[in-house]
């Protein structure tokens, strides 16, 4: 059973996109969480690579609560991390986020994403691997 302690520090994160037109894109780079008095701001950063399109810069950043529920980084609540791994979704009319967590193989991870709407259709596969662990202390 995960804790959001288990995520604090910074992972190597890879992360592939399939467009069901067979299309792909690849994000390399690193996750951090830091923690705070009330759960842990995250902050993903690294280079997308697009073909035929370029490499860009990229970063997200998110709130994640104790309780292990991800907020945007605007407060709007986003969707809760099932701490034994497992299935959670985001509605985002009128687009419907499915994922799967998988922390069978911890501290390496994943989670896949399932976007499905009128103009979207793709999976995103994001894999973290760890690299430093901080304590709930070092924040």
């Amino acid at each position: 059973m995960r804790q959001l302690s288990d995520f604090l520090g910074v992972w190597s994160l890879e992360r592939d996109i399939r467009q069901a037109d067979g299309s792909q894109a690849h994000f390399e780079g690193t996750a951090r969480w830091d923690a705070d008095d009330d759960g842990a701001n995250y902050l993903e950063m690294g280079q997308l690579v697009m073909p035929g399109q370029g490499q860009f810069r990229s970063e997200r950043r998110y709130r994640w609560g104790n309780d292990l529920r991800v907020y945007f980084d605007d407060g709007r609540y986003f969707h809760s991390v099932p701490a034994d791994g497992g299935e959670s979704a985001h509605w985002c009319d009128p687009d419907q986020y499915d994922a799967s967590y998988d922390f069978g193989q911890w501290p390496n991870w994943s989670c896949q994403w399932t976007v499905r709407g009128p103009r979207k259709d793709y999976v995103i596969v994001g894999r973290y691997s760890f690299l430093q662990r901080f304590s709930e202390e070092d924040g």
